[in-house]
């Protein structure tokens, strides 16, 4: 029986991240990679618009990645957790480069969402 608290594979909530890049920088093998772009946002009462990054695209490679768990301690907006999830085997390493569209499917079950 494998444990809850097993590190399977990362899950990714888009909704809680903010592209602060944390867990690219601190990555010791460099298998996150992130892009985002900027957009303006008015809030009512503001004396004027506030930027923010907006998430366009976040890949993690499992075939780099040593699963030590550095990008999900570190992330200040819990936008990423662990899943127990472990067969993910593929062909090529091509096939081991998981993008949002996995990373999201991959949120576990047990971790509420950011928004709860």
């Amino acid at each position: 029986m494998i444990p809850d608290e097993a590190h399977g594979v990362i899950g990714l909530q888009p909704s809680a991240c903010t592209s602060c890049m944390i867990c690219v920088r601190e990555c010791p093998t460099w298998c996150i990679e992130l892009e985002s772009h900027t957009e303006e946002v008015s809030e009512p009462g503001a004396r004027r618009p506030k930027t923010i990054n907006v998430l366009d695209a976040f890949r993690i490679d499992f075939g780099l990645c040593m699963y030590c768990g550095i990008c999900v301690d570190l992330c200040p907006f819990d936008a990423l957790a662990w899943s127990p999830g472990f067969d993910h085997a593929a062909s090529s390493a091509g096939g081991l480069v998981h993008g949002i569209n996995e990373l999201v499917n991959w949120w576990p079950a047990t971790n509420p969402s950011p928004a709860d």
